[in-house]
């Protein structure tokens, strides 16, 4: 028999992760316990949505709540860039670094400043990795050129990063037409340019068999949300496990 696949996916969750993150890695880690095999992270950095990132945190001092998130460089970044392409600017992170007392012991403020990574993306996952969250668990990330080649093709309806206004966009292609959407029912409509393999990345519907196209996992720990949306019966070879339940699942968990 082959050896398992344990994966779980999930966008950049702040710079602290979000609890349901943890919940998912200890459910692959308990899994792994009694199965064996090997988990794999499957970092969706290819997201757009600056919202993912927020960082959720009570105030030890007050006890109320503080929404801490990366900055951009500009507008378009922050609007439309995929994750892995938002710089975050020269100062970010000493303004964030005068706030963490309220929130996080010295320790975990010394773990954050040590980070140099100069993107949203990047800072996330090596702050989840110098946390120890990330030991031993194989992260394959949806930005990946290289991941995007072995997968299988998207075709009709998917995203495609491409360069808008001298930077790397995240474009919806929509009846033959790539499209940025703007909020309200309003798109910028794109040139027409060829789209290679290696842009592309799918809708929601479409991510866990562009997914399972390369990593073929044979266990996959889901959101609470995500287990009832995904069409488990189209996957047959694999067992889908809910993560753990934890409490206050939106806020940073702080060890």
């Amino acid at each position: 028999m082959n050896e398992p696949i344990i994966c779980f996916g999930q966008q950049p969750s702040g710079f602290f992760p979000k609890r349901f993150l943890v919940a998912k890695i200890n459910a692959a880690k308990n899994l792994q316990a009694e199965i064996g095999g090997r988990i794999v992270f499957f970092y969706h950095d290819s997201d757009a949505d600056y919202r993912e990132t927020i960082t959720v945190m009570n105030d030890n001092f007050t006890g109320t709540e503080a929404r801490l998130n990366f900055l951009q460089e500009n507008k378009i970044q922050k609007k439309y860039s995929p994750l892995y392409a938002k710089r975050i600017p020269t100062g970010w992170k000493d303004d964030i670094k005068k706030q963490l007392p309220r929130f996080a012991n010295q320790k975990l403020i010394n773990v954050f400043m040590s980070v140099e990574a100069k993107t949203a993306a990047d800072f996330c996952l090596d702050m989840y990795t110098k946390m120890g969250l990330l030991d031993g668990i194989e992260v394959i990330r949806s930005g990946d050129h290289s991941f995007r080649l072995q997968a299988t093709e998207l075709e009709g309806e998917y995203f495609a990063d491409i360069e808008y206004e001298q930077e790397t966009v995240r474009a919806q292609m929509i009846n033959n037409k790539l499209q940025l959407h703007e909020g309200g029912g309003k798109y910028i409509t794109l040139p027409n340019a060829p789209v290679e393999k290696w842009q592309k990345s799918p809708a929601r519907d479409q991510r866990f068999i562009w997914m399972q196209s390369v990593i073929h996992c044979t266990h996959y720990i889901t959101g609470n949300a995500e287990f009832d949306y995904l069409k488990k019966q189209d996957f047959p070879e694999v067992q889908f496990v809910k993560r753990d339940q934890i409490e206050e699942a939106e806020l940073a968990w702080i060890p």
